[in-house]
């Protein structure tokens, strides 16, 4: 009797965790997806130790949005356009494999252009006003004040237009404050980096090593929140430092 006991006991435990690996896949698939922030292109809405809840739902799916990539369907189901400002996570079009998360600046049909580091959309130029100054590492790895401004992209009659923070750790004359006029493709969306200095983005063409504009169907899903956040170097696992390792003040916090 007692041996029945512990297999019905071991059985139950089998089922509990298989239940809990289901749901947990079906959430992770469908609803929200953690990633984490290895870069300083979008700082300073997201730090380099962050990491993210993204909504995997927000923009319908495609075989991108689904773990390991599954050939399953063309386009994408139950589909739904990001808006401008949102931050995005999205496969790198030249690979359709690496992570990237930047800024939607552009929409299809869009007219984008740098200009001694001011961004324009559609020949307007794009609202910003100075505030106060951020410590980032500078490209010698020091923690210097950078200029800091917030900036208000162009909305619409249904959405405001989104405000966010962008810094400029070289200032308006960098490598690419001045840019060609970008229009961007039917189904396609430009894609910038709050840190304008230091981003890979849809500035730099693909075959440079650059994101280029970057495919609907490529869309991942919108961050929502930062979750957990641990220093630059800290690792998140080591639990024992989280005292001191763990931003505190960060944690979420919207993650756009």
């Amino acid at each position: 009797m007692a041996q029945k006991q512990d297999e019905g006991g071991v059985l139950e435990t089998i089922k509990v965790i298989i239940q809990a690996l289901a749901i947990a896949l079906v959430i992770r698939t469908l609803l929200f997806q953690p990633f984490n922030i290895p870069s300083g292109s979008m700082i300073p809405t997201l730090l380099i130790g962050d990491y993210v809840f993204v909504s995997k739902y927000a923009y319908g799916y495609s075989n991108y949005s689904m773990p390991f990539g599954p050939n399953v369907f063309s386009g994408r189901v139950l589909a739904s356009p990001p808006k401008r400002g949102d931050v995005v996570v999205f496969k790198l079009p030249r690979d359709n494999e690496t992570d990237y998360i930047k800024r939607v600046i552009g929409l299809p049909g869009d007219r984008i252009q740098m200009i001694e580091g001011r961004l324009y959309i559609n020949g307007v130029v794009v609202p910003r006003e100075p505030i106060a100054k951020a410590l980032t590492e500078n490209r010698n790895g020091d923690e210097v004040p950078v200029a800091t401004y917030k900036e208000t992209l162009p909305g619409d009659d249904n959405h405001p237009g989104v405000e966010h923070t962008i810094i400029e750790i070289d200032g308006d004359h960098f490598i690419h404050d001045n840019t060609d006029l970008f229009v961007v493709p039917p189904d396609h969306y430009f894609m910038m980096g709050d840190n304008r200095d230091n981003s890979t983005d849809s500035r730099i063409a693909p075959d440079l090593g650059g994101v280029g504009y970057v495919p609907f169907v490529n869309l991942v899903g919108r961050a929502e929140i930062i979750f957990f956040s641990v220093k630059k170097d800290e690792s998140a696992l080591a639990f024992w430092r989280w005292p001191w390792s763990v931003r505190w003040d960060r944690l979420f916090k919207p993650a756009h």
